[in-house]
């Protein structure tokens, strides 16, 4: 028969409780008549962890890159299941109970989260920062950066199906591994679900390997860097606008303008500017390196916007500016008047030669594009 479901947990040092977790994984598979198996991602355990795995009849991966996601990437690769469901060998996930998970995915959705405040509250399961501050900004900040509605973004247990997987192309090394999944899944609209679940004190007396701060920045920084619309583009559009609103009432609106401002409001724009060159470069990049799934407005980015219209558009600005330059000088004219002009004049000569090498980075980037 083939196998049904795979239970995956990654492990480090976890002798004090990968034993009752393997056994409350088997007892539930037991129990519900499901044919499944029990994967382990060991990640160099020296406590002798992946002996007392095997004793109990569990697969044990040997994972030789550290950090959770390689872990639980390297068990997840060798299980063999339709379904998928990953879980922390701490003994701190409800392994006995798991058959809302099993249900969601035989009814057909790609990815079913855990929500642990959905679930019955332990005392001292969840420490007060990670419950009542880290978990619910991380995952209000990836629900709106990724439009999903997803109660926990950061629960361990969670299941999805083995074709979920192989169109996700995980990629991160550590903790961060819990986001991408959630963001993966979003970005390529698959179905997901969530299913409340009991979340205990863990069973171990070491501390945990998870580090309140370094890898809730590490979460941050996953959901900043794949969500470059609002790392880059909305504060880009934001900081131009800005700049073209005070600039033209310093120029325009004042009686007597304060023109010691006009550079900095005008600068203001080149930055904004660039910002949201960086957003389009970095989208290149992710998608051609499959960081991000590729979209289908995707290939006509390129349709659009061509080396030839980049540089006509370049050029075009950069003379604009010189000749403006130009007569602003040529002609006599107050120190005002003359950097009122002077000042717009070299900011669109500079645009002109950013949009000329944007241009042919963007076309560089686009080679490597399968069109």
């Amino acid at each position: 028969m083939s196998i049904e479901l795979s239970i995956v947990m990654p492990c480090l040092n976890e002798a004090e409780t990968i034993s009752s977790c393997i056994k409350k994984a088997q007892s539930f598979l037991d129990t519900n008549a499901i044919n499944g198996e029990i994967v382990i991602g060991d990640n160099g355990s020296t406590d002798g962890s992946q002996k007392i795995a095997r004793d109990l009849g569990a697969i044990v991966v040997d994972v030789d890159r550290k950090g959770y996601g390689n872990a639980s990437r390297g068990a997840i690769e060798g299980s063999r299941g339709k379904y998928i469901i990953t879980a922390d060998t701490d003994d701190s996930h409800d392994l006995l109970n798991l058959n809302d998970f099993v249900e969601k995915l035989r009814e057909g959705y790609d990815l079913v989260m855990g929500n642990r405040f959905k679930g019955k509250r332990q005392k001292d399961a969840m420490p007060f920062l990670h419950r009542y501050i880290g978990n619910p900004v991380l995952t209000w900040i990836g629900n709106l950066f990724f439009k999903t509605k997803i109660g926990d973004f950061h629960c361990g247990l969670r299941g999805f199906t083995r074709e979920a997987y192989n169109k996700m192309q995980l990629k991160t090394t550590g903790m961060e591994f819990a986001s991408e999944i959630v963001v993966k899944a979003s970005m390529l609209k698959l179905n997901i679900s969530e299913v409340p679940t009991t979340v205990f004190p863990a069973g171990r007396s070491r501390k945990p390997h998870l580090r309140t701060f370094p890898d809730g920045w590490r979460h941050l920084r996953f959901l900043l860097l794949y969500s470059p619309k609002w790392l880059f583009l909305l504060p880009g559009i934001f900081v131009m606008l800005f700049s073209i609103i005070a600039t033209y009432n310093i120029m325009f609106m004042q009686t007597e303008p304060e023109i010691k401002w006009l550079p900095l409001t005008s600068g203001l724009f080149l930055i904004g500017f660039q910002f949201v060159v960086f957003y389009a470069l970095t989208k290149i990049y992710a998608t051609n390196h499959e960081l991000i799934p590729k979209t289908k407005k995707y290939n006509s980015l390129f349709n659009y916007f061509t080396l030839e219209r980049g540089l006509l558009v370049g050029f075009f600005l950069s003379v604009i500016g010189v000749v403006v330059s130009y007569f602003a000088v040529k002609n006599y004219m107050s120190v005002n008047d003359t950097l009122k002009i002077i000042i717009p004049a070299t900011i669109s000569i500079a645009l002109g030669i950013q949009i000329i090498l944007f241009s042919f980075f963007f076309s560089i980037l686009g080679l490597t594009d399968d069109k």
